[in-house]
Order: structure tokens, then C-alpha cells, then sequence
């Protein structure tokens, strides 16, 4: 159990001590630059996205409910997330940008007792990548959210506005345009 919750240090932040949010920002500054490296394929880019996730955080904070006092972001990392949703979309609102770039995605490649081995895994990741590429940025993002983020459906749904029903059938569809897509690119490869 971690000494002082992500709610109790944004609380204190916002209620006059910005200084707990660095508490705040190195326990989930890998998870949001993870989201924005998968939803944008820049690292620059997704750097920026971060600090400015936490400047609005900051900026924000008096908007920040914990413990029942609202049930909509009354968790912080749904808070955050939802907070960095809007920060990667009003980036492509203002420069006009389409959301999906074509750069490839960086690896995440787990090391291989034989090259053999590792060669076959760095041809799935690849493999994967550009399927995940391929999907319409909302599939993407669900499935960056509930399986690398391993965020909860209800927790997702908050962050989407919709139910924990329409997020499992959200997530299910883009499980299965992946998995088509990765099989062409299977095909093909």
C-alpha cells in the first residue's frame, strides 16, 4: 500500500500545496507518456503532452473532487487521464493535425535467451505495431487504456462518457478489427 493516496496528494494540492504533485508526477509519468508515445507515435510529442497534462493539473486542481464529493473524476488517475485525453486533442484541434500520424510505433521488445526466438518475438511486436497503426485512433485508445493501462471498464467508461457495457462492446470490436488486421499483415508479411 503506497504511504499517501494519489486522491489524498492532489487533494493537498489543491487545497494549497502544489508541491505534492511531483509526488504525483513521478508515480505516473511512465503510464501517461506510455498512453501518449501509443496514441501519438512521436516521444518529443509525447513528452510535451505530458508536461502539459500536469500544467493543467495544476491549473485545474480546484476542480479536483475526492472521496464521494462528486462521482465523476472522484479517482485522480481517472482525473488524469481524462485530463490527458484533452490535452493530445485540443494539441491536434489547434494545429489542425490529423490524430492518427503515420510514424511507426517505438518498441517495447522483451530480451531473448536465443536469437531465433527473438527474432520471431520482434517480428510479432512489429507485426503488431502496424496493426495497432492501423486502427481508428478511438479503437486504439481503448485498447491502450484497458490492456497496456490495464485500466478498469468502469474507470474507462468515465473517461469516454459511457457505460462499462458500451466500453466491453468497445473494446471487444477493436480486439477483433485487430486481430483481423494483424492476420493480413500476417498474410502479407
Amino acid at each position: 500500500m503506497e504511504a499517501l493516496s494519489d486522491n489524498y496528494l492532489m487533494a493537498r494540492v489543491r487545497d494549497g500545496d502544489p508541491d505534492k504533485l511531483g509526488l504525483l508526477y513521478e508515480r505516473y509519468k511512465r503510464p501517461l507518456l506510455g498512453f501518449f508515445i501509443g496514441m501519438v507515435h512521436d516521444r518529443e510529442l509525447a513528452e510535451d503532452l505530458l508536461q502539459n497534462t500536469f500544467v493543467r493539473i495544476l491549473k485545474y486542481r480546484h476542480l479536483f473532487r475526492a472521496n464521494g464529493e462528486r462521482t465523476e473524476g472522484s479517482d485522480f488517475k481517472t482525473w488524469m487521464f481524462h485530463i490527458a485525453r484533452n490535452v493530445k486533442n485540443d494539441h491536434y484541434r489547434k494545429k489542425k493535425l490529423p490524430q492518427e500520424p503515420v510514424e511507426n510505433w517505438y518498441d517495447r521488445i522483451g530480451h531473448s535467451e536465443t536469437r531465433s526466438a527473438q527474432m520471431q518475438l520482434e517480428d510479432e511486436h512489429y507485426l503488431l505495431q502496424l496493426a495497432m497503426g492501423k486502427l481508428p485512433a478511438e479503437k486504439r485508445e481503448v485498447l491502450l487504456l484497458s490492456k497496456y493501462h490495464e485500466k478498469k471498464y468502469t474507470e474507462i467508461g468515465e473517461l469516454l462518457g459511457c457505460t462499462e457495457s458500451a466500453v466491453k462492446v468497445k473494446v471487444f470490436r477493436a480486439l477483433q478489427e485487430l486481430k483481423l488486421i494483424y492476420q493480413q499483415l500476417e498474410k502479407n508479411h
